[in-house]
């Protein structure tokens, strides 16, 4: 037993290795300051974020770009009070969700395509802020290279917590692998809050037509569509100018729901390498798990899980140092707590994923 926990740490550690490989070869891009020249779209489906809202929409008002080149189309998920627009220069339009599947946003980006007359769409979410050059910058990069699909980055604004804290080094971990995969030409994930493809690319892959009984996966299912059938139209946006921040849950239970809900969706990837990351993840946790309960029942000594853990960990840091250096620029904070925690959530996480049920939005959804 003990010979087959290292040997699956060592599939772990190289299978690490070869993302944080691929980090690096995904390279930086800056903005070249070409004229603006692609119209946008931009989705924002909701349910009952009146506070967050006009966060969002202020921060569009701030955007370096021409607002003769992009809309925003808010889609209500049958929310409790309706949301009255402020007034803002660019324009901005509210719709219903029509839901047609068991998947609320997937319907509502649908719903909004139908009205869309622009070239590029760009899917957010509306707990979200985006910086000054965000439309600039996908602008730019789509001039200079022949796409039709975009994935970008997205991290937490975090309070001084270690519930946050332990959300940002989970949402860095799943930022990092985003990010290395593309970089080696294995793209499966991208976060739906960061996220453009022409309208033409979506209608020609037909949506989310045959992956609409799941809940979420607006975002990686599309991605993984689009890269199984053009695989060179599909890039990711490495800019520190196209981030969007989001906010973190205010408490674990949320937190919990939330990771199910990623979770739950894992087992329909049509990305083959997708679902082996997620079990070499899955199985890279359940070695610490595992061997924590051999030391209680002493069927191992504590050198052997230190040395265990020092070794995932060590695997674990580069990754998420190289990618909170390209999020955050600001040092990493609770990780030892964190990693002795996380390896527990998220085995827990991905058990309960394959049965339980979950809430979201004041709804409860099954497997």
């Amino acid at each position: 037993m003990s010979f087959a926990i290292f040997i699956i740490l060592s599939i772990y550690i190289i299978t690490i290795g070869l993302l944080s490989y691929g980090f690096f070869k995904v390279k930086k891009y800056h903005k070249t300051n070409l004229k603006p020249k692609t119209s946008f779209t931009v989705i924002v489906p909701f349910r009952n974020e009146a506070e967050n809202l006009p966060r969002l929409l202020e921060s569009f008002s701030n955007l370096n770009y021409p607002n003769d080149l992009f809309e925003v189309i808010l889609v209500d998920d049958s929310s409790n009070e309706k949301f009255h627009i402020p007034h803002f220069t660019f324009q901005v339009s509210q719709i219903d969700n029509i839901r047609r599947s068991n998947s609320p946003k997937k319907d509502a980006i649908s719903t909004a395509m139908k009205e869309v007359k622009t070239d590029w769409v760009i899917t957010t979410d509306a707990d979200c802020v985006v910086s000054v050059n965000w439309l600039l910058t996908f602008d730019n990069y789509i001039q200079e290279n022949n796409i039709w699909m975009l994935a970008g980055a997205v991290t937490y604004e975090c309070e001084n917590s270690f519930l946050h804290h332990f959300q940002q080094l989970d949402l860095i971990s799943l930022q990092g692998a985003t990010i290395g995969s593309f970089g080696i030409k294995k793209a499966f994930m991208c976060n739906g809050a960061n996220f453009a493809y022409k309208k033409s690319f979506f209608e020609e892959i037909n949506g989310f037509e045959n992956n609409n009984n799941i809940a979420s996966g607006d975002d990686v299912f599309l991605l993984q569509k689009a890269v199984k059938l053009h695989s060179n139209k599909v890039l990711y946006l490495k800019s520190e100018e196209a981030i969007v921040s989001t906010k973190p849950t205010q408490d674990w239970k949320s937190l919990f729901y939330q990771r199910v809900r990623w979770a739950a969706k894992t087992g329909s990837y049509q990305s083959l390498f997708g679902k082996i990351l997620g079990f070499i993840v899955l199985i890279g946790n359940l070695d610490i798990v595992f061997g924590f309960v051999f030391v209680i029942f002493r069927i191992w000594p504590w050198a052997f899980l230190v040395l265990l853990f020092f070794l995932k960990f060590i695997t674990d840091f580069v990754l998420l140092y190289i990618t909170n250096k390209f999020l955050t620029k600001t040092p990493i904070k609770s990780l030892l707590l964190s990693s002795l925690l996380y390896p527990f959530f998220s085995s827990t996480v991905a058990i309960y994923s394959l049965f339980g049920s979950y809430e979201w939005k004041n709804r409860r959804f099954s497997k």
